[in-house]
């Protein structure tokens, strides 16, 4: 079997949980219908799921559901933009975004009074990526040009935002997938970045603020 995948009764196994929890928590979307994936095996047919991704969701929810409604969590681990809408200096206050680097995003962009999510979204990756060296200034220029061109049209999906170099020479762009992108030996994978996870991580960070609008 594919090491990719963990059947079903496997992962009930390892992470303790029940059926009736599993198939509570995919009606209530918390985990995606397509991670469900039904394969033929000597027994017939058995669902398996990505390792890594339901793993990593199990273990979310579980540390998660004292604190949050099952609702809640669907609405954290879906990738549509949430409904928030903050100042420059809320997003200053609760950390979402450094000085240095709302600035930089203002230089391009302009001041704007209220942010909205999918600025956000831009700006807490600018300033991760910004932050962890794997992203230079100019870089960062593509990076919300980029952003701010096409992320509208790939909203609600499962999207990733690659760069990528050659010779010194960067290229950075969004992808509903990457798995079936191919170059020549030449060009350097520098980020491969699922947008979903970040999506989650920020909209953590602002239910830790509370609501704001």
């Amino acid at each position: 079997m594919d090491d990719d995948l963990i059947s079903k009764k496997e992962l009930l196994e390892i992470t303790g949980i029940s059926y009736g929890q599993l198939y509570r928590w995919k009606r209530k979307s918390l985990i995606p219908e397509d991670w469900f994936i039904r394969k033929s095996s000597y027994t017939g047919q058995e669902t398996f799921f990505p390792r890594d991704k339901i793993i990593s969701r199990v273990d979310k929810i579980m540390n998660m559901k004292d604190e949050l409604s099952l609702d809640e969590l669907a609405d954290v681990f879906s990738p549509n933009a949430g409904e928030t809408s903050l100042s420059s200096i809320q997003l200053i206050a609760r950390n979402i975004v450094s000085t240095v680097t709302l600035d930089l995003y203002v230089e391009l962009q302009g001041q704007q009074e209220h942010f909205t999510f999918d600025n956000i979204l831009c700006l807490y990756i600018l300033e991760k990526l910004l932050q962890s060296g794997e992203l230079s200034r100019d870089e960062g220029v593509l990076l919300v040009s980029t952003m701010e061109e096409h992320y509208g049209k790939l909203a609600g999906k499962s999207s990733e935002l690659i760069l990528i170099r050659k010779m010194g020479v960067s290229a950075l762009f969004l992808t509903e997938s990457a798995d079936r992108l191919y170059f020549d030996n030449g060009v350097k994978w520098v980020i491969r970045l699922p947008l979903a996870s970040s999506i989650e991580e920020l909209k953590l960070r602002l239910s830790e603020g509370g609501s704001e609008g």
